[in-house]
This record gives structure tokens, sequence and C-alpha cells, in this order.
């Protein structure tokens, strides 16, 4: 069985050695999510890609690059979402973050199946 609802995507793209107060900052990031009851995140490790300064980050085996792309994704209601958005202003001192409206599908177990 699924219920269907509108709500909101944060994706928000940084490097995996980027740290906030001694450490790593998507963690502090998936932390912060869960101490403000959001419905859940997932971090996501890039093999390969490039920011700003356009300098390839890489997993290919010559090259083990240290500091390869994440992604963490949060889906909820827009107006807890914005919860999050101060903590980023705070830790976030390069990375990308974008929000978009997603129509979410979300399949739960029958409460009267066990």
């Amino acid at each position: 069985m699924h219920f269907e609802e509108n709500d909101t995507r944060l994706k928000i793209m940084i490097g995996e050695s980027d740290m906030y107060r001694g450490r790593l900052l998507y963690e502090q990031i998936v932390l912060k999510a869960r101490e403000l009851d959001l419905a859940g995140a997932t971090v996501v490790r890039g093999i390969m890609g490039f920011g700003a300064d356009s300098r390839m980050h890489s997993a290919r085996l010559l090259s083990l690059s240290t500091d390869l792309p994440i992604i963490i994704e949060i889906v909820d209601k827009k107006e807890n979402i914005k919860k999050l958005i101060p903590f980023l202003d705070e830790t976030i001192e390069e990375g990308i973050v974008t929000l978009e409206a997603v129509h979410v599908y979300k399949y739960r177990h029958n409460s009267e199946e066990k």
C-alpha cells in the first residue's frame, strides 16, 4: 500500500573531507537533521566529480582521492526542510544546496499485517 503527498527534496553536494568542528561535515548535517526530527537522510559517496574549482575528484585506483563528492538527500515537508537551512548556512564553506518540489509515493507496511 502506498500514500502520495507533495514534499520537498533537499540535496546537499559537498566534499568528503569537509569538516565542521572537528567532525566530518556530512555526519554533522545528518545528525542535525535527526535532531530536527526530519523524515530521514541518505548520504551517497560519488565516484567522480568536480566543483567550482574544476579540480577532478575520482575513485579510480591510480588516483585514490580522499575528497570524493558527497551528496546528502533529505525528503520532507518544506517547512521541516527549512529548519535545516540556518545550520547549512553556518557549516558549509563550499558546496551546492538545491531544493526541489517532489511528488512522493510512500510505501508502508499495513499496520494490520505483521
